[in-house]
């Protein structure tokens, strides 16, 4: 019986997980652990609340007294560490949350449990999943190989280098005390649920509020597109494993520049929704100042966890972001709240 805590399980992935997990896995015991920052909310998991082996508790990984009493009151067996703060823009202007939670976070987590899991001698069906980011291996030309897990670790944002603590952490957690661990690199992710701030949910809600959707320089940085359905299904078969000390780097496959994918989400929204407040919204698509240290291309070579545990993807881009512009289509009474946040 695995009896699981999700940290950050009321964000963006952490809550398609939970739902992937209860509707996969309706025998295990699943505890969600989060802050509620602006872009973890409490509505993104309420589908799950009826659920009669999901427990929800409102409270941050920085605090080792509290996970401390919930290892021990709930039994847990595995943890999924998805509790971070992300956006890049929001780090390079505000980096000392992203200090606290992404690295100083960590080491709670993994410090009280390997403390919990020595009191239970060591237990091998025990595991720490940390959930990281393909940007701790730092940025891409335009004919460089794919990133795998051997690549070195060059941060160059202050999220992706407290990404790169937390990695680091987590593997000496390994190395030192054998903690039964494994890490995943992964792409950009992209589906319900995501915090308009993000590229492609900003890019849909503007397109239908008729606002301009901004891109940064000239359009043509890259990035690998991984739907968070098929991520989902990827950290489960990890879980469920007994690969234990290993990392894995998760993909889609879906190498695109940012106006190659802005394109596509205009022409999907074209064809999906009669009446816009401009048409074609290709009209919308502004220019804007670069990014400081914007990397130009991530891409992920996938071929480990594809050959290891036979995942594969299952949703193409186009087709997932249709899934993704009906989800917000009608879904508006849960973004609508959030653009007070972000304009």
């Amino acid at each position: 019986m695995i009896n699981l805590l999700i940290t950050g399980g009321a964000g963006f992935i952490g809550s398609n997980f939970l739902r992937y997990w209860i509707l996969n896995n309706p025998e295990s015991n699943v505890l969600v652990l989060d802050k509620l920052t602006y872009a973890g909310n409490i509505s993104n998991i309420k589908d799950c609340s009826s659920h009669p082996k999901f427990k929800f508790i409102k409270g941050d990984i920085c605090d080792s007294k509290l996970i401390s009493i919930l290892l021990r009151r709930y039994q847990i067996t595995h943890i999924a560490n998805f509790a971070a703060e992300s956006h890049v823009d929001r780090s390079i202007n505000f980096p000392d949350q992203f200090m606290k939670t992404n690295i100083l976070g960590t080491y709670s987590l993994l410090d009280e449990f390997k403390k919990y899991w020595s009191e239970n001698r060591k237990p091998k069906n025990f595991k720490f999943l940390q959930i990281s980011t393909d940007e701790v291996f730092g940025s891409l030309e335009i004919d460089n190989e794919p990133f795998t897990e051997e690549s070195p670790y060059s941060p160059r944002s202050p999220y992706s280098a407290s990404k790169a603590s937390g990695d680091h952490l987590v593997k000496a957690w390994f190395e030192t005390y054998g903690l039964p661990v494994v890490l995943t690199n992964c792409s950009n992710n992209y589906g319900p649920y995501h915090y308009p701030e993000k590229l492609i949910p900003l890019s849909i809600i503007n397109i239908l509020e008729g606002k301009n959707i901004p891109i940064y320089g000239n359009g043509k940085n890259i990035r690998d597109w991984l739907y968070v359905e098929d991520h989902c299904r990827a950290l489960e078969l990890i879980l469920k494993s007994k690969k234990v000390g290993k990392n894995f780097c998760i993909g889609g496959s879906n190498e695109v520049s940012n106006i190659e994918l802005i394109t596509l989400i205009c022409n999907s929204i074209d064809e999906l929704v009669t009446k816009l407040p401009v048409k074609p919204s290709k009209k919308l698509i502004t220019f804007v100042p670069d990014r400081l240290g914007h990397d130009f291309r991530y891409s992920i070579n996938a071929s480990k966890i594809k050959k290891e545990l036979n995942w594969q993807t299952t949703v193409p881009l186009k087709q997932g972001i249709k899934n993704t512009i009906n989800w917000y289509l009608n879904n508006e009474s849960w973004w609508r709240p959030l653009l007070s946040d972000i304009y």
